[in-house]
């Protein structure tokens, strides 16, 4: 799983071929995560993302649900 904007600096790249899911609100807002070859229903479940920051610090959790 990648997800995309997180680095600063890092360049705004999107792989030709891919689909991109763009996360909003949360700790993760702003981002786009790679949902290339994920089903429909895992589309529709969303995704528990790992994460550094947020309210918890590194290590943390979130879940992203589909807007």
């Amino acid at each position: 799983m990648r997800i995309y904007g997180n680095e600063p600096g890092e360049p705004d790249v999107e792989v030709a071929g891919h689909r991109y899911a763009a996360l909003i609100g949360g700790p993760l807002d702003g981002q786009r995560l790679d949902v290339t070859g994920w089903s429909v229903q895992q589309l529709l479940d969303g995704a528990a993302l790992i994460t550094d920051v947020g309210a918890y610090g590194p290590g943390g959790r979130t879940h992203t649900r589909r807007a």
